[in-house]
């Protein structure tokens, strides 16, 4: 099977090429841009990713076979050029959260858990806001867009132990606050040795 690097360097003598990375990636990208800013302008970050990576083909590193990673760090980098898509990325969340508690639910139990759910979900909007731009990327990346921590590096042009240090923080971050998370973390911990990352 053809690798996307092979894919990229057939496209540099012969564009149309090209079209078979779009085949292969658009929906992920797609997925990863309309979690990041909504549909609408989600499927604006899609079409400029690729257009962007096409102009910037011959600066692909060759070294890695999917171009997955370096797609999805072109999409994170438009979508900060937009400030309207930060205030719809969060409006995305929220509506989320408030569809999921309005939801009908004939067992109480379900219900109950998805109010808990939804309770914890939006105690973490305010304090994933507070984040650091990086450390926004970062989380973003490994949750919605389902990246490895090497892809995550690849994508953020960062060395992988800055990617573990930056989501050990943000793990640290969203816990303080948590009452609950932190009582299991204790429970978790207690009798073992703290390791630093």
């Amino acid at each position: 099977m053809t690798t996307d690097a092979e894919i990229i360097r057939l496209s540099l003598a012969r564009p149309q090429e090209f079209a078979a990375l779009f085949d292969r990636h658009a929906v992920a990208v797609g997925h990863y841009a309309r979690r990041l800013v909504g549909a609408d302008a989600g499927d604006d970050v899609v079409s400029e990713t690729f257009l962007v990576a096409f102009r910037r083909r011959a600066d692909f590193d060759f070294s890695h076979e999917s171009a997955l990673p370096w797609l999805l760090g072109i999409a994170t980098r438009l979508a900060h050029r937009s400030r309207a898509a930060e205030a719809r990325r969060w409006r995305v969340l929220q509506a989320s959260a408030r569809v999921a508690v309005e939801t009908a639910v004939s067992d109480i139990e379900a219900a109950a858990e998805r109010a808990d759910a939804s309770s914890r979900l939006r105690a973490l909007v305010p304090r994933i806001r507070r984040l650091s731009d990086d450390d926004r990327d970062t989380l973003l990346l490994a949750a919605w867009g389902d990246l490895t921590t090497e892809q995550i590096a690849t994508a953020l042009g960062v060395p992988v132990g800055t990617v573990w240090s930056r989501l050990n923080r943000i793990r640290r971050k969203l816990r303080m606050e948590d009452p609950i998370a932190g009582d299991q973390d204790q429970e978790e911990n207690d009798g073992r040795a703290h390791v630093r990352a």
